[in-house]
């Protein structure tokens, strides 16, 4: 199970569309406090609809807390980071990575980044843009994860509701 930590979320509406997509990718949701909002927001469970009760979450005081309790991202995690110096492609995920993603208007510490350069990964942009959204993110990195994994366990066609193939 791909594991998505979120280093001090601040938007309730893209922590609630991760959520969603953390649900329908069978993933796993770190939340690293301070968050921005609190987990009870309309916002977030809009934006989350009705998966919100579905999803694997924790929630944890620090980053310190987060490394505690899951010894095992240790040497198994990826920072994206507008910083990194390898596109998001270039490295191997393995089922059960992890994958950093800091808050909306800082990205993660510097100080976090220098002692992982060489899991720091970027998507590609454009001139000079500052960031994606949160949530796009997200949703880019994961899906490359997945995608590496042979989207073990997920459901990989589609039935139309009223015709027939």
């Amino acid at each position: 199970m791909i594991n998505i930590v979120l280093l001090e979320p601040e938007m309730p509406a893209n922590t609630g569309n991760i959520g969603r997509t953390c649900v329908a990718t069978a993933s796993r949701l770190h939340l690293i406090e301070p968050l921005g909002f609190k987990l009870n927001e309309k916002a977030l469970k809009r934006a989350g609809l009705d998966y919100w009760d579905k999803l694997d979450v924790t929630v944890y005081s620090d980053y310190e807390d987060f490394l505690q309790r899951n010894p095992q991202a240790v040497g198994n995690m990826y920072f994206a980071t507008t910083k990194g110096k390898k596109v998001y492609t270039e490295v191997s995920y393995g089922p059960d990575c992890y994958i950093m993603f800091g808050k909306e208007s800082a990205g993660i510490p510097e100080e976090i980044l220098v002692k992982h350069p060489e899991e720091c990964v970027r998507i590609p942009m454009w001139g000079e843009i500052r960031s994606l959204n949160l949530s796009n993110s997200v949703a880019i990195v994961l899906y490359e994860a997945l995608r590496q994994n042979e989207f073990d366990h997920m459901k990989l066609t589609g039935q139309l509701h009223r015709l027939h193939w």
